[in-house]
């Protein structure tokens, strides 16, 4: 009997980790992928207490130590990672990584790309920036990541309605509730599909 191909997962993230926490329980019991280590620049970030209770792996990587590629390189081959995934990470994934990883990295956006991408635009910032501009949908990009800040070819948008009565609150939940539905079914058939 074959031995089944088993895909090794890192998330990185630097917030909550509502997204990673949906990706950790999606993959669980799954036959080919598996999340084995969670990677945060933010030693007090609350993604790092949802990966403690899935007994999952932690590592803390600062901005400075995401450029030094040994660094880096060494941790996520002594993890043998396949795929990188970003949930809400807020750095710059350097070009040595991108070139390492390519079409491996895949990013989740809390807009419908190109509008409100790029440096400076996660989280509130976009959704205080669509209420701004009075739109009446919003939704969320999962992509693959290039050298430039939410560029990178686009695997799945979803939408959603907004009211103009929807505070950037309300919209920030609306935009949430799709990511926590789509990112990481969207993972398993990308990468089922390579």
């Amino acid at each position: 009997m074959q031995k089944k191909v088993r895909y090794r997962l890192a998330i990185f993230a630097s917030g909550g980790g509502s997204n990673a926490k949906c990706i950790i329980d999606y993959f669980k019991y799954h036959n080919n992928i598996e999340v084995v280590v969670l990677v945060s620049n933010r030693s007090a970030a609350g993604v790092l207490d949802i990966a403690k209770s899935h007994n999952l792996p932690t590592e803390i990587i600062s901005q400075s130590e995401l450029k030094e590629q040994d660094h880096v390189m060494s941790l996520l081959t002594g993890h043998e990672i396949d795929f990188i995934i970003l949930a809400g990470f807020l750095l710059l994934i350097p070009p040595y990584l991108v070139a390492k990883y390519p079409n491996r990295i895949i990013n989740i956006h809390p807009s419908l790309l190109p509008k409100y991408g790029g440096k400076g635009m996660y989280g509130h910032h976009v959704h205080e920036a669509v209420k701004i501009a009075g739109d009446n949908i919003s939704g969320c990009t999962i992509h693959i990541v290039n050298e430039k800040f939410d560029e990178g070819r686009i695997l799945l948008q979803v939408s959603c309605q907004i009211s103009p009565l929807d505070t950037a609150i309300q919209i920030a939940a609306k935009v949430l509730k799709l990511e926590h539905t789509h990112f990481a079914k969207t993972l398993d058939d990308y990468i089922m599909s390579l």
